[in-house]
């Protein structure tokens, strides 16, 4: 069965796919049951979507490049009493073709039509391009 619906955000912080790997697994002990996660303020509306088999689309330098499936949300109440979501991940972080994106703030909804593929597996391995190269190739439509 194919998603309704995933979500697309920023992956601030990393400069590459292997960044964000080795963050969420140095971090892995912080979390109950070591499954990563995002969390963020707002809780998704169209929640019942995602859980459909959806997925958190990680933008990297301006250009999407992984995915990982969403497992559940989770309600995380904030030192200061806020009440949060966090995006329960799959550990296994897919690469992805990689798709330009525009800044933007927060996360948005992203339609299976408009999600990049799946990098084949044979590919997986490639030797990975400087950030900046694959958006410019991205940009220009050479994948």
């Amino acid at each position: 069965m194919e998603p309704s619906v995933h979500l697309v955000k920023l992956c601030v912080g990393a400069d590459s796919v292997e960044d964000l790997s080795l963050w969420q697994h140095a971090n892995r002990h912080r979390w109950p049951d070591g499954l990563p996660r995002h969390v963020t303020r707002m809780w998704p509306k169209r929640e019942a979507e995602l859980l459909e088999g959806g997925s958190l689309y990680w933008v990297i330098k301006g250009v999407i490049l992984a995915r990982q499936r969403i497992l559940r949300l989770d309600e995380q109440i904030g030192e200061d009493g806020i009440r949060r979501c966090a995006l329960v991940l799959d550990a296994e972080i897919r690469r992805t073709e990689p798709a330009p994106r525009r800044p933007f703030q927060g996360w948005r909804y992203l339609t299976p039509g408009d999600a990049p593929r799946d990098l084949a597996e044979a590919r997986a391995s490639d030797d990975v391009l400087p950030a900046e190269l694959t958006a410019a190739l991205a940009e220009i439509g050479v994948r």
